[in-house]
């Protein structure tokens, strides 16, 4: 099969049949969901995108498989080109939506469990890493969109999965069989899970021997009996019912579609078991995979910060203050900052390293610093969006009230800008603003990918405290400088001691100057 299209995409969805719950209802058809329609629209693009020649360099690949042209949320990196054009693709597609366009997170789930299979087999003697690769082909040939689904309900998290009362507040393998496992439990905040073909389902958190039966990595499709999905609840999500207008981002939403999946006695046959027990991978498995994850953000968030930066400067232009030197000291604020981010990101890709299984694997220290530094500046970025926008963005009037025959062109007088701009376009760029500033937006750049505990615990692992300290000590002399021994050809001592004695004897001579 070829790539499919956006349209292609969406038509694909309709031969879905997945068990689907909002609002206390059960969704029968996805696609005509009106709730479900912009987070389609955004996933769609990852597709269609990859038929534009403008962008195809940074959305296609060829598989090292197949040797196939395929979508890139398909791939596994094999170059550092292909983990720079990876976060080049995101950036692309945050400017193109405005928002989470859902496939990163099956994205990265496919790369890590790439690489680790392959190193379960070489210690192991298993059997994971072949079968994952014809899993992958069929993804590959089909091109399919994969929700990654890592975190767990977790319930105490006091406790170990293990010791929980309720078993399935971690997804864990209730059975096996000849033919395949039993699953039970749960996957929380799943971005896009409503609109994929695949769950890939890992886990969530390092494990210990006790833990053995929560120890699974799985691949199941989104309609397979016992997978119920919950749609969550989403900040102004209803206006959506109301008109185009006062939601904003009518076309592609606010945040990801998050959904609860519901794993009940849910049969996996063992083609698509990737982990059953070996609960020592577990902890590889969660870091790889967060790596990955954690090095998006300085893309997909900063091509929303670029939509940001240019719907900021638009509305100061239509209010006529475009030129004035705060304004461009705010909107320099937010340029620099995404570029920070996007900066760290590329670092990520280019410091990146070739794994046993062949696949590239990012800088892990470089991608949880990108992550800990988009909790922060996204939040300040759009805290300067809010400051450009005004007190409008929280305080214009519903799109009924503008379409009302008596008070509507009334109330549209009072928002205008300057003469010459329709009011109605400051109306749907302070909307715009609304929705990426003040939605929830902003929690999703928290969370996403771990909250700043978790970058920060990364962060101090690999901080190399010991090689810094020894950076220290050599330049103090606690520790042998080698290369500066062969520098002056002495050691360190007798140089600095000849240097001593040098200086004293300069001071002499200064003195005895003086007296003269």
């Amino acid at each position: 099969m070829s790539m499919m299209t956006g349209k292609e995409y969406r038509e694909s969805l309709r031969k879905l049949k997945p068990e689907v719950y909002f609002m206390g209802e059960k969704i029968t058809d996805v696609v005509e969901e009106p709730m479900f329609a912009p987070h389609i629209n955004t996933a769609a693009m990852t597709y269609e995108l990859a038929h534009d020649p403008l962008h195809q360099e940074v959305t296609t690949a060829t598989s090292h498989l197949t040797g196939n042209k395929i979508n890139r949320f398909t791939h596994i990196h094999q170059s550092i080109d292909d983990l720079v054009k990876k976060i080049r693709m995101m950036r692309v597609l945050g400017q193109k939506t405005g928002t989470c366009f859902q496939r990163c997170v099956g994205y990265d789930a496919l790369n890590a469990l790439y690489a680790i299979t392959y190193d379960m087999d070489a210690k192991l003697g298993t059997e994971y890493h072949e079968r994952f690769k014809k899993f992958l082909t069929y993804i590959q040939e089909n091109d399919l969109m994969s929700a990654g689904a890592m975190t767990d309900a977790r319930g105490d998290r006091s406790l170990r999965p293990h010791q929980q009362a309720n078993p399935d507040l971690y997804l864990h393998i209730s059975e096996r069989t000849d033919k395949g496992i039993v699953v039970n439990g749960a996957k929380a905040h799943i971005t896009g899970a409503i609109n994929s073909h695949e769950i890939i389902a890992l886990p969530t958190r390092a494990l210990g021997e006790e833990d053995r039966d929560f120890a699974v990595a799985l691949a199941v499709p989104v309609d397979e009996p016992g997978i119920k999905l919950v749609f969550a609840r989403q900040t102004n999500d209803m206006r959506r019912l109301d008109g185009t207008l006062d939601t904003g981002n009518p076309k592609y939403g606010s945040i990801g579609g998050e959904a609860l999946i519901i794993f009940k006695d849910v049969f996996v046959p063992w083609e698509r078991v990737f982990m059953a027990g070996e609960y020592q991978f577990a902890a590889p498995l969660v870091e790889l995979f967060a790596g990955h994850h954690r090095s998006n953000y300085g893309g997909c968030k900063v091509g929303a910060a670029d939509v940001v930066a240019g719907s900021s400067h638009w509305l100061a232009d239509a209010h006529g203050i475009a030129n004035a030197s705060h304004i461009i000291d705010k909107l320099t604020e937010i340029v620099a900052m995404a570029e920070t981010c996007w900066a760290c990101s590329l670092a990520c890709a280019y410091e990146g390293h070739k794994t046993p299984s062949g696949a590239y694997n990012i800088n892990p220290l470089l991608a949880n610093v990108t992550k800990l530094n988009i909790t922060r500046m996204v939040y300040e970025w759009m805290r300067v969006a809010q400051d450009i926008a005004g007190g409008k963005i929280i305080t214009l009037p519903s799109e009924e009230d503008l379409k009302h025959p008596e008070m509507g062109d009334l109330i549209a007088g009072f928002f205008a800008g300057k003469a010459n701009v329709d009011v109605h376009q400051i109306l749907k760029m302070l909307r715009l603003v609304e929705n990426m500033s003040v939605g929830a937006g902003l929690p999703e750049a928290m969370h996403g990918a771990g909250s700043p505990a978790a970058q920060k615990i990364m962060i101090a692992r690999r901080g190399a405290f010991d090689k810094k300290r020894e950076l220290a000590e050599t330049i103090t002399g606690i520790r042998r400088d080698e290369a500066f021994e062969r520098i002056v050809g002495t050691t360190e001592e007798d140089y600095l001691r000849s240097q001593q004695e040098k200086i004293k004897a300069e001071e002499v001579r200064i003195c005895r100057r003086i007296i003269k």
